[in-house]
């Protein structure tokens, strides 16, 4: 059956996505929760009229991203945490502390969209995260655990 989706949904797909699923998991589950609708020949038009429209602006958002990620990948994010002896960290470095970090820096960035590679992070040290800055872009940016 296919569906237009009306939210993201994690593994199935975007925001007014086309996409096809069993006739049960759409009638009993996404219809009724209010994320998606069936896809008949007129919302199919209603669809692809507003992509249209949306194109323009998903471009320039697009090229926003690939500015900040060029910026990003030039930056080294300090983070500084409690270190007790032999470099040990008390406590753990987390994506709530690198997007603090970030945003000290002038970048706003949600951290539900960091991942950071080797967690959990118990040492001082130069590591590595993934940011989400668009559907289509990944950023992999380099932060180091100081001591404070």
């Amino acid at each position: 059956m296919e569906i237009i989706l009306r939210k993201d949904i994690e593994n199935l797909g975007y925001k007014d996505e086309l996409v096809t699923v069993k006739p049960g998991y759409a009638r009993n589950f996404l219809i009724p929760k209010g994320m998606a609708i069936a896809a008949t020949a007129s919302q199919k038009k209603i669809l692809s009229e507003n992509m249209k429209q949306r194109a323009h602006k998903e471009e320039k958002i697009k090229d926003e991203a690939e500015k900040i990620a060029k910026l990003l990948a030039k930056e080294t994010i300090k983070i500084g945490a409690k270190v007790g002896e032999k470099g040990k960290i008390f406590g753990s470095v987390n994506t709530i502390q690198l997007a603090d970090a970030l945003e000290s820096k002038g970048f706003k960035v949600e951290r539900k969209n960091i991942s950071i590679k080797n967690e959990p992070i118990k040492e001082i040290g130069t590591y590595e995260a993934d940011v989400v800055l668009h559907k289509d872009l990944t950023q992999t940016i380099k932060f180091e655990v100081v001591g404070e």
